[in-house]
């Protein structure tokens, strides 16, 4: 029996390397797959042409076809189960992820092209599902299940949440076994929590994964990202948790770990203003985090009550002072197009943007998303219908109709705020001492600036302390490079090869 599952981005996003990339739980679907035994391929398809899907899968010609569905996607995703059903009219074809699970009703109509959706966490759910097809046994009554019987939709009860992470399997060790997918930016991104402690009314982690958190522990992760470091040669990560600091001591043993152990990567997360303390942010640092995001998404009280974040501005203006002062590079989400915003809230937020003053941020207008308090509030008060997303062909249905002005004036008061970072990086060396996150920050802020000597002072340093840190040869080779010493610049991604023998960038520069 051969299992496809796949993935096919919303049209306006099928070039951009990073939204395109496969949601990351359809990788760990894959690996429980392949544990268990069933031959099981991974496919990106997000910007193929159909002409070369169609040959692709008809190629495969999969038993069992698995979609990844989200709101972004939702249509694209109906139009390849379309696809796949034409192509393979005898397949079964299942579909799952995040808008799935909340509309599974939109899915399920007469004439689907979808047999079954999976609701929430999958993998427990999809291996007794093939267990019970490829047996030739009922699966009617499995947990977790939504799917079509008689012309009528039938609903089972959700499944039991997975309590312990450390038992699945990890993904990059499967991804090899898949087409369509950049290998390298793939694993750059893992998970290692599922689940928030905050109900945000405009997210639906709650209830998709539970109320409860739930955490992989600090030696899995070390385990995995030195696994994708040997293999793919990565020393930059991205930890996609929604709050990673949330459970602050284990945060601390990872950071223990990583630092025992020398692993020397540069990584970033996601944290909440109030999970985040001097102590936390200056071992996350000395362990490798050169950036932190924060949902910050407006300056004004009456805005953060609106939208459910139970903080105040006086927190957020804390926090981002603490990550500053040890720095950490300090990234901002902001949210606009809020019901009811006024040119008073915009303003309160401008205010905060220039106390706090981020490194970098990014401004969305407030959408609607299945699953969230704001589009059950919505619905319930009649501004909006259960039917919103199949009756609109938008990839995003935000709640002011026409997004205003607001964007426009916090994007560019995010572009225009002057940083004193030589002074920065003094008061971190004194505060922290030698920390090679310090030293990257700073070699790579002068050589943009284009001065070059400062920066190559802060990177021999890494060389000079640290000579197994595959960071400061890297980077002394980019520098290099770019002042037109190509030879030495080479020696230096030789070096670099010497630690790390898969480092994508240093091999192509040779």
């Amino acid at each position: 029996m051969k299992i496809l599952l796949t993935y096919q981005s919303g049209l306006p996003h099928r070039n951009d390397p990073y939204i395109s990339l496969l949601p990351t739980g359809l990788c760990y679907l894959h690996a429980c797959l392949q544990e268990a035994g069933y031959d099981s391929i991974l496919a990106n398809f997000s910007a193929w042409p159909i002409t070369r899907i169609k040959q692709e899968i008809l190629l495969l010609k999969p038993d069992i076809i698995g979609i990844s569905q989200w709101t972004h996607n939702r249509h694209s995703s109906m139009e390849l189960a379309q696809t796949c059903r034409e192509l393979l009219p005898h397949s079964t074809i299942i579909m799952g992820g995040g808008h799935a699970t909340f509309c599974y009703e939109d899915i399920l109509v007469e004439g689907s092209p979808v047999d079954i959706v999976v609701l929430g966490e999958a993998e427990s759910t999809l291996l007794e599902l093939l267990t019970r097809i490829s047996s030739g046994t009922p699966w009617q009554d499995i947990s977790g299940l939504a799917f079509r019987s008689n012309g009528l939709k039938t609903v089972n009860n959700p499944r039991k949440s997975i309590d312990d992470l450390d038992s699945l399997p990890m993904p990059a060790r499967y991804l090899n076994r898949s087409i369509g997918l950049d290998l390298e930016l793939q694993s750059e991104f893992i998970v290692t929590t599922r689940g928030c402690p905050s109900t945000c009314y405009f997210c639906s982690s709650p209830d998709f994964w539970g109320k409860r958190v739930r955490f992989r522990s600090p030696k899995a992760i070390v385990e995995e990202i030195q696994y994708i470091r040997n293999k793919y040669g990565l020393i930059y990560f991205s930890i996609r948790d929604d709050t990673f600091t949330a459970d602050r001591k284990r945060v601390l043993e990872f950071c223990s770990l990583l630092q025992k152990q020398e692993v020397n990567i540069l990584w970033n997360c996601q944290s909440r203003v109030t999970a985040i303390d001097e102590e936390l942010a200056i071992e996350m640092k000395r362990a490798g985090c050169e950036c932190i995001q924060l949902g910050v998404e407006s300056g004004s009280l009456r805005t953060l009550q609106q939208l459910g974040k139970k903080i105040v501005p006086e927190q957020i203006e804390q926090a981002c002072a603490l990550i500053r002062d040890i720095g950490i590079n300090l990234s901002i989400y902001l949210i606009s197009g809020v019901p009811g915003e006024t040119g008073d809230d915009i303003q309160q937020t401008i205010e905060l943007i220039r106390t706090i003053r981020p490194d970098d941020g990014y401004v969305s207008p407030l959408a609607y998303y299945p699953g969230t308090q704001l589009y059950k509030n919505a619905i319930k008060s009649g501004i909006i219908t259960k039917n919103i997303f199949s009756n609109s062909s938008q990839a995003a249905l935000y709640v002011a109709l026409k997004p205003g002005q607001s964007s426009a004036r916090l994007l560019k008061e995010l572009t225009r705020n002057p940083q004193e970072y030589p002074e920065r990086f003094r008061q971190q060396k004194k505060r922290l001492g030698y920390c090679y996150t310090t030293n990257v920050i700073a070699g790579e802020w002068y050589r943009q600036q284009g001065e070059h000597d400062k920066a190559e002072n802060e990177l021999l340093e890494i060389t000079t302390k640290q000579p197994s840190n595959p960071w400061g040869w890297f980077l002394l080779g980019d520098l290099y490079t770019e002042m037109g010493k190509t030879k030495k610049g080479k020696e230096f991604y030789a070096k670099v090869l010497g630690i790390v023998p898969q480092h994508g960038p240093s091999k192509a520069a040779q």
